[in-house]
């Protein structure tokens, strides 16, 4: 097994434990705010709670992270991999003429950032669905502990998914780069140079 391999093996094995964790936050958080004394919990939007927030599309996002999921956007789901070292596709592309990429290296990053692009939007959209589904069993009145629970594992399934999919292009792009590229790269991002993978 190659080093990539193991890397994305391990990185596979961190990600479905991350998405256990993030659902069983999101239940907890929900039994929480369901127990809660409305005049103790102190709501950060005053007497009228969330009620400028009754129009949107799906109740747990607002319009700009539906815009940003479904343009495959990274929004930090891939600070893991970033903050550590691993260069993604598009600051790569933003430091072309820094990092002097070969134009083969920028017809291979353009690719995978092309890429990760579309399999992040149409996971985002998986994510948008799952999330509306949970935001129409209240809507509707059909909101059990079982169902909600349900819908919740499947939402932070689908979350957890997206930041599988960024953090796997940060990997691959350490196949592209050159040691002193990957070095450069940190450099120019303002990260230091004591880093993994150097």
């Amino acid at each position: 097994m190659s080093r990539f391999e193991e890397t994305l093996k391990y990185s596979r094995c961190r990600a479905r434990v991350m998405i256990v964790a993030l659902a069983l936050v999101f239940v907890a958080s929900g039994s929480v705010a369901s127990e809660s004394h409305p005049h103790r919990g102190g709501h950060s939007h005053g007497h009228h709670g969330y009620v400028d927030l009754q129009q949107r599309q799906v109740s747990g996002l607002s319009n700009e992270e539906l815009d940003q999921l479904r343009s495959g956007e990274g929004m930090g789901m891939a600070l893991a991999a970033e903050l550590n070292g691993y260069p993604g596709p598009r600051h790569v592309l933003d430091l072309a003429e820094e990092l002097a990429l070969s134009d083969g290296q920028r017809d291979m990053t353009t690719t995978l950032f092309e890429r990760m692009q579309r399999e992040a939007s149409a996971a985002g959209e998986r994510y948008i669905r799952k999330e509306r589904a949970l935001d129409a069993l209240f809507a509707e009145g059909r909101a059990t502990e079982e169902a909600v629970r349900e819908h919740t594992l499947s939402a932070a399934q689908a979350y957890g998914e997206i930041r599988a999919i960024h953090l796997r292009y940060h990997l691959e792009m350490m196949q592209v780069l050159s040691r002193h590229q990957v070095h450069q790269y940190q450099r120019a991002r303002g990260y230091g140079s004591e880093m993994h993978g150097n």
